[in-house]
């Protein structure tokens, strides 16, 4: 992950968004007193989403299960 200080990300703030958008790689900030990450907004969504699907009760099983199912069963489940 690249480091800048809060000087040097403040000076080439725009450039930075621009790379994470286009690398999706996080950028670490750090500060005085703290230290932040900057990432795209695209990526946080998807941050947001995993995390939100990660929540409902056996929904890990279940993605694990249908990662393991061949598509040939899928498709055998969609003839009517």
């Amino acid at each position: 992950m690249n480091t800048f200080t809060v000087n040097e990300a403040s000076a080439k703030l725009f450039q930075l968004l621009n790379e994470v958008a286009h690398n999706h790689k996080p950028i670490l900030i750090t500060g005085e007193y703290h230290n932040a990450v900057l990432i795209s907004h695209e990526d946080w969504e998807a941050i947001q989403e995993t995390l939100y699907l990660l929540s409902i009760p056996d929904m890990r099983e279940s993605i694990q299960a249908g990662l393991a199912t061949p598509i040939t069963e899928c498709e055998k489940e969609l003839e009517w």
